[in-house]
Order: structure tokens, then sequence, then C-alpha cells
């Protein structure tokens, strides 16, 4: 016995990782850890012993920024649509 197509109204499964909760969880969790490489750069940039691996936190600040800007799309298009 074969089964019918699936019903117009079964709403779809969100993934954990698109829920708003999640979102916003992880918006504060790069925010901190955007002041974590802040203060990296703050100590990398007093002690002349670590300016030449001023660019770890550095990279960490950048990559933060790209994960914020990229869950500020996802809530935003949460709450457009």
């Amino acid at each position: 016995m074969s089964l019918g197509p699936n019903p117009v109204f079964r709403k779809a499964i969100v993934p954990w990782y698109e829920s708003k909760r999640i979102c916003w969880g992880l918006l504060v969790f790069m925010i901190l850890v955007m002041l974590f490489g802040a203060a990296g750069v703050y100590v990398a940039a007093v002690n002349p012993v670590f300016h030449p691996h001023m660019w770890v936190p550095g990279l960490l600040i950048v990559m933060a920024l790209v994960v914020i800007v990229s869950t500020i799309r996802q809530l935003l298009s949460f709450y457009i649509d």
C-alpha cells in the first residue's frame, strides 16, 4: 500500500539552530567573544612582546562580527516575514 502525498496542513519542522531563542543566545555569546577579543587586543597593544600576535584576537573579533551580522540578518528575516 502506497502512502498518499503529504497533507497541506502539516507545518515544517524548524531546525533548532534557526529558532529565535538560539539566535538571541548566539548574539549575546558573540558579543562576549568580541569583548574577549578586544581585551586580547588591549593586552597585545600594551605589552611589546605580544605585538606580533595581535592578529589572533583581531581575527577573533572579525569572525565574531561575521557571525553577529549573519545572526542579525536571520533575526530580521524572522520578524519581517
